[in-house]
């Protein structure tokens, strides 16, 4: 059984920063270094978007909109990836969601971030 937490949204003004963590548990804990970790958007009137991944490798993909604003990482010691987000906008608002991929999906409960003054 895999479990992901993520943790780090809230509301942030335009032009701030947040750090989402995403920390896994369970039976992923132990081969987390082989996951594709990912980080996803959803606001109620879209699908879900990815936003950022990282492989075992380290090797990283981003969506063109947060090109250069957003970064993800991984500590695979500690099990957690990090998604690192900068000159944040309204248009970033969403709920964010951790993905992990190693033949199946799995999903974290997803953490509110909100961009507003």
């Amino acid at each position: 059984q895999v479990q992901l937490v993520e943790s780090g949204g809230g509301l942030v003004q335009p032009g701030g920063s947040l750090r989402l963590s995403c920390a896994a548990s369970g039976s992923i804990f132990r081969l987390f270094r082989f996951y594709v970790m990912g980080w996803y958007r959803q606001t109620p009137d879209k699908q879900r978007d990815l936003v950022a991944t990282i492989t075992s490798d380290g090797s990283t993909n981003y969506l063109d909109s947060v090109k250069g604003r957003f970064t993800i990482s991984r500590d695979n010691a500690k099990g957690t990836v990090y998604l690192q987000m900068n000159s944040l906008g309204p248009e970033d608002t969403a709920v964010y969601y951790c993905n992990a991929h190693f033949g199946s999906d799995s999903w974290g409960q997803g953490t509110q971030v909100t961009v507003s003054s």
